[in-house]
């Protein structure tokens, strides 16, 4: 009994003597970064515009990423992200239905379940584009659910 105690100490000892630091190769600290780079925060919070439609148009966009996309970070599961899908929205139709649009998107971006529904980006992303609910019919491109688009 005492010998295999004797064997098991010496064991220990061999084993963590082995594993030391030695003092010619300390331990350094290591330059790691763990932030997420965040290429979204660069953007213009400008309000020039040309008229008074496009002012408003800026303002609200300004006022989501402000109040919601800055606080929630890059989480938007769909591309365009949703401010983008607003301006692209604006474009296609006026302000009012624009809004009403870019209101459905968040509810749906809320959603995770509804993601089947839809072709996936390149980017990892759910592609879902604001020409997608014109009124024009020509206009539209269906793409099934399994398609992969070049979202990037």
């Amino acid at each position: 009994m005492q010998s295999k105690l004797k064997s098991l100490l010496i064991i220990f000892f061999l084993t963590t003597s082995a594993f030391c630091q030695l003092d010619n190769l300390k331990w350094k600290k290591a330059n790691l970064s763990y932030e997420k780079p965040d290429e979204f925060r660069k953007r213009s919070y400008s309000f020039q515009a040309d008229d008074a439609g496009e002012f408003l148009q800026k303002s609200l966009v300004n006022a989501y990423w402000f109040f919601v996309s800055d606080v929630d970070g890059d989480n938007c599961p769909f591309s365009p992200s949703c401010s983008s899908f607003f301006m692209d929205a604006t474009e296609e139709t006026n302000i009012f239905h624009a809004t009403l649009m870019f209101s459905d998107r968040l509810t749906r971006d809320a959603n995770p379940v509804k993601g089947n529904n839809y072709p996936m980006g390149k980017s990892g992303h759910y592609y879902d584009p604001a020409i997608n609910y014109s009124l024009n019919q020509g206009r539209i491109e269906y793409l099934p659910p399994a398609f992969i688009v070049d979202d990037e």
